[in-house]
């Protein structure tokens, strides 16, 4: 009855989420449909690391994990993913690499 193996003993749930919803995140790893997305093949490629995206959802899983519902825009899919395989994205440092306009 007991065979749900989990990925470690931490339980995430004490704290409050890592994202929160709209913020801009980075999948720091591949992720393959483990058959759990409808209308991909397992092992099919869903998120290519490096990809980024933005958390639309967050729910729970084994009462251990949050899972970020991320929507990935440019391969148009949207995954469920644990803190672990995401990491954010500094807006602050996208906005200080725009040029400034010049003043006159």
């Amino acid at each position: 009855m007991n065979s749900i193996v989990r990925d470690s003993d931490v339980v995430e749930l004490t704290e409050p989420p890592a994202f929160s919803f709209g913020e801009k995140v980075r999948a720091n790893r591949t992720i393959r449909n483990d058959g759990t997305y409808r209308g991909k093949e397992i092992g099919d490629v869903l998120v290519k690391k490096g990809e980024v995206g933005y958390v639309v959802s967050i729910g729970t899983f084994l009462q251990q994990f949050y899972i970020y519902g991320v929507e990935y825009l440019e391969g148009g899919y949207r995954v469920g993913m644990k803190r672990r395989e995401l990491e954010p994205v500094d807006t602050c440092a996208e906005v200080d690499d725009l040029p400034l306009p010049e003043e006159s």
